[in-house]
């Protein structure tokens, strides 16, 4: 089976059908060619299969029994009221949460038909194929250029660095703002500024996928409303999962939603998040089938 190992990362290699490069000792992923075109889009293919995702920290659970796909060229949000877990479970889509000592996550979740909890699997290529956008911009204490060079410089991409950067930046709508300061330092910019900035340097790595937590939560609405036109641009290249409290952010700019609310034991001490219902945005938001996601998008209960 082919799986995200380490071994052979950025190796010539020929590619394989499905997006995997195989050398003599191991495959490994790299980004798969894009649909570009209005007519190829229209095809679905799943990017993520959540299976009976659970997740638990320290024996408590967080997240219960989510199952759910995840489409190429689209944008899903998790919405649902705070608690919920949707940060939760946005993280074990790039195995953050192995980054906490307690947490357990159960089920089966494919990325590209790859079981990306697999025993082999590298939980480093993951996040190189897999990148994050967090609720706080989170700029490092570099210049401008530094800071979307970052990656490609570890990774030794192949290609002019210089273009890679421009492309990262022109691709996050930054470039006008910061082609002539790309030496000052990247805490000069504003705050929705940064945000488009670590948006670029996540770019510039070229995952295939672009988690956002909340990425507008501590934004102006000017800021917010820029880096959503921009999350309309970025799905023709990626595909892209976004976690916010904002129903009308959701409306605007996904494909799909999929709406959490949390749920209580007998005792009801121990909480959980669990999915109530995931569709079309329009269908969530104009006919949803549950009456609990009616009551929740119209504002009766969150």
């Amino acid at each position: 089976m082919n799986e995200l190992t380490e071994e052979g990362f950025g190796r010539e290699v020929a590619s394989g059908e499905d997006g995997l490069v195989r050398g003599s000792e191991a495959a490994i992923a790299v980004r798969p060619t894009r649909f570009r075109s209005a007519g190829e889009v229209e095809d679905l293919e799943t990017v993520f299969e959540l299976d009976d995702i659970s997740v638990s920290y320290a024996g408590v659970p967080a997240v219960k029994n989510v199952s759910l796909d995840v489409f190429r060229n689209e944008v899903t949000a998790l919405i649902g009221p705070s608690g919920c877990g949707k940060s939760t479970l946005i993280r074990c889509l790039n195995r953050m949460n192995d980054l906490v000592p307690t947490a357990e996550v159960t089920g089966r979740l494919l990325y590209r038909g790859e079981d990306l909890y697999g025993p082999r699997v590298d939980p480093v290529q993951v996040r190189k194929l897999i990148g994050m956008v967090f609720q706080k911009p989170n700029p490092f204490p570099k210049s401008i250029y530094d800071n979307v060079a970052f990656g490609p410089r570890i990774l030794r991409m192949k290609g002019d660095l210089d273009e890679i950067v421009e492309n990262a930046l022109r691709s996050a709508a930054l470039w006008d703002e910061a082609k002539d300061r790309l030496d000052g330092n990247a805490f000069g910019m504003s705050g929705g500024q940064q945000q488009r900035l670590c948006i670029a340097r996540c770019i510039a790595v070229e995952p295939d996928v672009i988690l956002m937590d909340e990425p507008c939560s501590a934004l102006d609405p000017i800021s917010t409303a820029r880096i959503e036109d921009l999350m309309m641009e970025l799905k023709r290249d990626f595909s892209i999962v976004i976690v916010t409290h904002n129903m009308q952010q959701a409306a605007r700019v996904s494909d799909r939603t999929a709406l959490l609310m949390v749920e209580l034991d007998a005792t009801e001490q121990n909480r959980w998040g669990r999915i109530v219902e995931h569709d079309s945005t329009e269908r969530i938001f104009t006919n949803p089938s549950d009456p609990r996601t009616e009551d929740y998008v119209s504002g009766k209960v969150g």
